[in-house]
């Protein structure tokens, strides 16, 4: 069986906000929600003239849900901040700033998505976070940096790799297999372990077909786009094309 995460906490402290935005005219947003947290949240508050999900820059990954009293609201306290690096002598990556962050003893919710430039570290939060990381995070893995807001809404930009593995078919548990080079049956297992998602929901039919541009995620393998079948093979299998984020 596969092992489900509980969203019951999550739901009613997003429903709490929901009531409060409605009770006393004003808007109200929750924390930074991961991906699956936003797919499960989507069932009980679809986006809607009311519901955003809003990560700070289209196609953000982390958003929050902010509740609106006016459809015509434009409200947002997420902000972004930045940091200019020199790095020719000390490279820094993502789990360095993620480490930096958490070494400041904060949530995970507290902040969005984050990535690293040529000459700066991009960083949405939200307002009332704002200056206290402005304070506090002024060193990353023996880099000091000086963050500060930015009225400019950096799009973080995903390096892909385009590829094709053969599969049975488009049922999800062939392609699972295909992309872990593993029996369909090793493929069954993962998915009953619940190591599977698609768009970010834990997978639990093995025989359910795949559509052009989901996601899906394999614990331990990665995260991939399907683009869809490109053609049969002379044994009627199928060349599947998929994009893996680099």
């Amino acid at each position: 069986m596969n092992d489900q995460t509980d969203y019951s906490g999550l739901q009613a402290h997003l429903d709490d906000l929901k009531t409060k935005s409605e009770t006393w005219h004003r808007p109200a947003a929750s924390a930074f929600l991961n991906e699956e947290e936003q797919a499960a949240m989507q069932k009980y508050f679809p986006e809607s003239a009311v519901i955003r999900y809003d990560g700070g820059y289209p196609g953000a990954r982390k958003k929050k849900v902010i509740f609106l009293y006016d459809p015509e609201d434009d409200f947002s306290d997420i902000v972004c901040l930045q940091a200019k690096t020199d790095q020719r002598f000390r490279k820094i990556g993502h789990r360095d700033v993620l480490g930096a962050l958490m070494h400041l003893q904060i949530e995970r919710s507290s902040f969005g998505d984050f990535w690293i430039t040529d000459d700066r570290i991009i960083l949405y939060t939200s307002e009332h976070m704002k200056d206290f990381l402005i304070r506090n995070l002024i060193r990353i893995s023996q880099l000091s940096v000086s963050f500060e807001e930015t009225d400019e809404r950096p799009v973080q930009v995903f390096q892909t790799r385009r590829f094709t593995v053969i599969a049975a078919s488009e049922r999800l548990d062939a392609l699972t297999a295909a992309l872990c080079a593993c029996s369909r049956s090793e493929a069954k297992e993962k998915i009953r372990q619940g190591l599977v998602q698609v768009n970010h929901v834990t997978l639990e039919e093995p025989d359910e077909l795949c559509n052009n541009n989901v996601t899906i995620s394999i614990r331990g393998t990665g995260r991939f786009t399907y683009v869809g079948a490109l053609r049969k093979t002379k044994s009627d299998r199928i060349v599947a094309e998929f994009l893996q984020d680099l």
